[in-house]
């Protein structure tokens, strides 16, 4: 298993560190949405993980490149997925909590229909600092 919590004093803390780099990778220009939510996950909870597999996360920018499901969300499914690579059964749990969220802060996990709601709220850097939010914080339910 990769994950590795680190030692940090509560779940929000962590969520809020994760979702401020997240977003920083994204307005760097450097990262999509999917790349830069699997690469602030992969420096919290499994660091020891060659950057180079943050490259996996290339083709789910901009909903995989057709405006389907949200890069940030597929990018935060892929870390639960390296987190917990033997454990399906909670990987599935995992994602489903962070869908269902999103579809309730955005109106859908797809792309298209969740930009419109992303620009009401500072566009997609905000929206991917979000996401890797949500996604440590369930990380460390």
């Amino acid at each position: 298993m990769f994950w590795q919590k680190k030692d940090n004093p509560t779940a929000e803390t962590v969520g809020e560190k994760v979702g401020m780099e997240a977003e920083g990778f994204y307005r760097s220009g450097k990262m999509h949405c999917a790349e830069a939510v699997f690469m602030a996950a992969r420096n919290q909870f499994f660091d020891g993980m060659p950057e180079e597999i943050v490259r996996a996360a290339a083709g789910f920018g901009g909903g995989g490149g057709v405006g389907c499901v949200c890069g940030a969300v597929a990018g935060g499914t892929m870390a639960f997925g390296f987190a917990l690579p033997d454990d399906k059964r909670r990987v599935k749990q995992l994602t489903k909590g962070l869908h269902d969220w999103f579809r309730h802060e955005y109106g859908a996990a797809c792309c298209r229909v969740a930009m419109p709601n992303a620009k009401g709220r500072g566009g997609c850097a905000v929206l991917t600092g979000e996401v890797a939010r949500k996604v440590a914080e369930l990380m460390e339910s």
